[in-house]
């Protein structure tokens, strides 16, 4: 009997608010623009695109483009979807470069 691969689909595992907020804390700590977006751009599938859509004002296309790997989302709509999602950015100090 052979075993048939899935595709693994991360969305599908964000299920309370502490998942998303530790889920989007380790894309933060990447510091990759790019994997970022497509991290909130998962919560996003997550929650609903059809949902964030509406309390955006954004169109669904529009945020998939925006939220995909190759997607380069302006800093108006990362705000806006993270604020759709519940999701707060903060700062702290950056720790100290390692010396050599």
């Amino acid at each position: 009997m052979s075993k048939k691969l899935t595709t693994f689909d991360p969305a599908e595992h964000l299920k309370s608010d502490q998942a998303i907020a530790d889920f989007m804390a380790g894309a933060l700590e990447t510091n990759d623009p790019g994997f970022i977006a497509h991290a909130l751009g998962i919560v996003a599938r997550a929650k609903g695109m059809a949902q964030i859509a509406s309390q955006t004002g954004l169109s669904r296309e529009q945020l998939y483009r925006s939220f995909s790997a190759e997607g380069n989302p302006t800093l108006r709509t990362t705000l806006a979807v993270m604020k759709a999602l519940g999701i707060e950015l903060s700062a702290k100090p950056a720790a100290p470069a390692a010396v050599r």
